[in-house]
C-alpha cells in the first residue's frame, strides 16, 4: 500500500468561531482506494504559509510511502533539515498527516484506531466544556461571575461533571505578568460563585493561558485552594519547566499544562521537573497519535494523567477520542459544548456525546467522515486573523477584562 495523493482543505469557521477562526484538514489517498483524513492544529502561521509547507512535507516524506510506517514518518520529519528538535509548525503538519495515515491503517484493518494502539480501556470518556455565558442580549459575556455561575449550573444539568473558565484577564505577547489585586479578587469571586452554583456535582477547572509570573500564580493559587479546583491550568508561559514546577510546589491544586508543547521531549522535561500532574497534549500538534500515546506513557511512569486539549475541529477531536479510549491514565477530554453546531454540521455523522461523556466510535479508522459539501461551502478561509491570537500590548493593571476561552 502506498500514499499517492493529498488534498488540503482550509475551512473558515463561522461566527462565533468556536474552535478557532479556521480548521486545516488533509485527506490522503492510497493506491488501493482507501482515503484517510487528518487535522493540523497550526496557529503560528497563516494558512497562506501553511498550505505550501504542508505540500512540501507531504512530497518529501509521505508520497509513495506505506502509511503503516508511522515511526519512519516521525523520525524523518522530526529530523528534517538537520534539526532533530521539537518544531511546533513541523509537528503540527506531521500530526495531521500521521492521523490520516492511522485512519487509513484502521480502515484497512477494519478496526478503530484505538484497537491498534493497545485496545479499548475506556468505553466512555468523561468530558468538560468551557463556559460560554450569554447575557440578556444573547451575546457572549465573560465578565460577569453571576452569568458564569448560571452557565455552569446549566452545563451540570446537561450532564457535564466539570466546567472550565478563565477570569484572569487578557493574555498578551508580553505575559507573564503580575496580576493586580482587583483581578485576583475577581478570580476568587468567579471560583466562589461557580462552586456555589454546582456544589460537589462538578469539578472546577481553573483555566489560564500563561498570564502570570510564578510569584503571581502562587498568590492566586492560595486564594483558590479553598474552592478545591481539579486543576490550575498553564499558570505561567510554556518553555521554562522549573518555573511551572515552582508553582506546583507551592499549591495543593494539581497543575495541568501542555496545549502549547510538542513531542515527547518537551513533555519529558516538564514531568522530570515536577511541573505538572495533568498533561494537556493536543493530538493535532504534538506529532500525532503515536507520539501522543508515548507522551501518555511517560505520564503513566510519573503517575500523571492526561486530559487532551481540544480547541480546533472535529477531526482532531476524533483522533483525541481514539487516544483517550486506549489510555489507562486518561482523566478527562476537553469538549466544545456538546459537539453540536458547526462541529456537527461538517461531519456526515456527529461525534457521540451522551450525558457528559463521549462515546468512542466502533467504526474503522478515526470513525468520522467529512461532509465535503460543507467543507467546500466554507472554503477557503479569506480572513487575515490567525487561528488564535494574543493581545499585542502589555497588560495594563487597570485592564480587568477576563480573557476569552
Amino acid at each position: 500500500m502506498k500514499v499517492v495523493a493529498m488534498q488540503t482543505h482550509v475551512v473558515a469557521v463561522p461566527p462565533p468561531h468556536l474552535g478557532g477562526m479556521y480548521w486545516i484538514f488533509v485527506t490522503l489517498q492510497t493506491d488501493c482506494g482507501i482515503e484517510g483524513v487528518g487535522e493540523i492544529y497550526a496557529a503560528t502561521f497563516h494558512p497562506d504559509a501553511m498550505v505550501p509547507a504542508i505540500e512540501d512535507v507531504f512530497t518529501r516524506y509521505l508520497l509513495d510511502h506505506d502509511p503503516h510506517h508511522i515511526e519512519r514518518l516521525f523520525r524523518e520529519t522530526y529530523s528534517s533539515g538537520f534539526t532533530q528538535r521539537p518544531d511546533l509548525t513541523m509537528m503540527g503538519i506531521v500530526s495531521g498527516l500521521e492521523m490520516a495515515c492511522w485512519d487509513i491503517v484502521g480502515k484497512a484493518a477494519g478496526k478503530p484506531v484505538y484497537e491498534l494502539l493497545g485496545g479499548m480501556v475506556n468505553e466512555r470518556l468523561r468530558s468538560y466544556t468551557y463556559l460560554y455565558p450569554k447575557n440578556a442580549q444573547g451575546e457572549y459575556d465573560y465578565d460577569d461571575p453571576d452569568l458564569a455561575a448560571e452557565c455552569a449550573a446549566r452545563n451540570v444539568e446537561r450532564g457535564f461533571t466539570a466546567v472550565k473558565f478563565d477570569p484572569a484577564g487578557p493574555y498578551t505577547a508580553y505575559s507573564g505578568h503580575q496580576l493586580s489585586l482587583e483581578v485576583l479578587e475577581r478570580c476568587e469571586t468567579f471560583c466562589r460563585k461557580v462552586r456555589e452554583a454546582v456544589g460537589n456535582k462538578a469539578d472546577l477547572l481553573f483555566g489560564t493561558h500563561g498570564q502570570m509570573v510564578p510569584s503571581s500564580a502562587i498568590r492566586l493559587a492560595k486564594r483558590l485552594e479553598k474552592y478545591d479546583p481539579l486543576w490550575f491550568e498553564e499558570p505561567v508561559p510554556p518553555g521554562q519547566e522549573e518555573a511551572i514546577a515552582s508553582v506546583a510546589k507551592h499549591t495543593s491544586i494539581p497543575i495541568a499544562t501542555g496545549e502549547r508543547l510538542t513531542t515527547k521531549y518537551e513533555f519529558h522535561k516538564l514531568l522530570q521537573a515536577g511541573g505538572a500532574s495533568i498533561l494537556q497534549m493536543n493530538v493535532a500538534r504534538v506529532g500525532g497519535l503515536l507520539e501522543a500515546k508515548k507522551i501518555a506513557t511517560l505520564a503513566e511512569v510519573h503517575y500523571a494523567q492526561i486530559a487532551p486539549h481540544l480547541y480546533n475541529g472535529p477531526i482532531g477531536a476524533a483522533a483525541s477520542i481514539q487516544l483517550a479510549a486506549c489510555t489507562p491514565n486518561f482523566l478527562i477530554q476537553e469538549s466544545i459544548g456538546t459537539w453540536d453546531g458547526f462541529h456537527a454540521q461538517i461531519l456526515k455523522k456527529p461525534l457521540q456525546w451522551e450525558d457528559g461523556y463521549l462515546i468512542p466510535s466502533k467504526a474503522p479508522g478515526l470513525g468520522v467522515e467529512l461532509d465535503m459539501d460543507v467543507v467546500r461551502a466554507h472554503s477557503p478561509y479569506t480572513g487575515r486573523r490567525l487561528h488564535l491570537q494574543m493581545a499585542s500590548q502589555p497588560a495594563d493593571v487597570r485592564d480587568t477584562a477576563p480573557a476569552r476561552g
